[in-house]
């Protein structure tokens, strides 16, 4: 009898109408997992005390990862780049680009160069570029692959295997940036956030890495929600989770984003983005 009673609370324990009262989220992985950690996990204490529901962050190990955990509803809200939001509103009926950093709205990326590639910092996209070896991040990052393909097809009329010796994605901004630095490859396509916060935290040496064009801005990182949030956690609720985003202020919170703060954001703000992506075949 008592080992029917443990299993009755088993099952009690893992029914959906309990998981459900747990609003789970998660972020693309852009950055080593430890901060990515210490960021999130605070984040979702402020939500959890802000909104009076159980929330929790659970990290995901890839950019397409982050896609499919929302779609398959294993999380209500994410932390997506411009691309892998687009990808995961199209997947998601009713889902819904809510907020955005002050910072994200006029975003940018850094083409990078190893100093032996002997570049310098430039107003538009070398020739010089032809023939060496380059460095995106994840194939679904906006910063480290959509919009540096996209300029570098404008400008040079070919597909990146075109104009490169060889062409590599890195996973995230921090490691491309420690792979071009090493000399590993000779060009790279990064983050300009994460490349400033390394740059500050000392991990950057000026002598052997440097930027050599900066791209024209664009939308990027946002949190974009469910649809269906309203119907589990009640009337309003988006609505409550909107202004909750909007009103962090903590800047212990925001710094580790980093974000100055928070404004709105819609599906159309990211127009640009889901253009840009078809341009060169990314949601096919």
């Amino acid at each position: 009898m008592s080992r029917l009673i443990t299993l009755f609370f088993v099952a009690l324990l893992f029914s959906p109408s309990l998981l459900a009262q747990t609003f789970v989220f998660t972020a693309i992985p852009d950055n080593d997992e430890t901060r990515l950690i210490q960021r999130f996990s605070k984040v979702a204490d402020y939500l959890s005390q802000s909104l009076n529901v159980k929330v929790k962050y659970i990290p995901v190990k890839s950019y397409p990862a982050a896609v499919t955990a929302f779609r398959h509803d294993q999380v209500q809200l994410a932390w997506f780049g411009g691309l892998t939001g687009v990808q995961a509103r199209r997947l998601t009926p009713g889902a819904q680009a809510i907020v955005q950093g002050r910072e994200d709205a006029e975003f940018k990326s850094y083409f990078i160069a190893h100093g032996s590639v002997n570049l310098k910092m430039s107003d538009s996209l070398p020739e010089a570029l032809f023939g060496k070896t380059m460095l995106f991040g994840s194939k679904s990052s906006t910063s480290g692959r959509l919009m540096p393909e996209f300029y570098l097809r404008l400008k040079f009329k070919q597909a990146p295997d075109d104009i490169f010796s060889r062409v590599g994605f890195s996973g995230n901004h921090s490691r491309t940036i420690a792979l071009v630095q090493s000399g590993a490859y000779q060009l790279g396509a990064v983050n300009y956030q994460v490349w400033e916060q390394e740059l500050a935290d000392g991990k950057i040496d000026a002598s052997k890495v440097n930027i050599i064009w900066t791209t024209p801005d664009y939308a990027d990182y946002h949190w974009t929600v469910r649809g269906d949030v309203d119907a589990k956690w009640g009337e309003g609720f988006a609505d409550r989770l909107r202004q909750v985003l909007l009103d962090m202020d903590d800047p212990e919170l925001l710094a580790a984003f980093p974000r100055s703060g928070f404004i709105p954001a819609n599906n159309a703000d990211y127009l640009e983005i889901e253009t840009s992506a078809n341009h060169i075949g990314l949601l096919d």
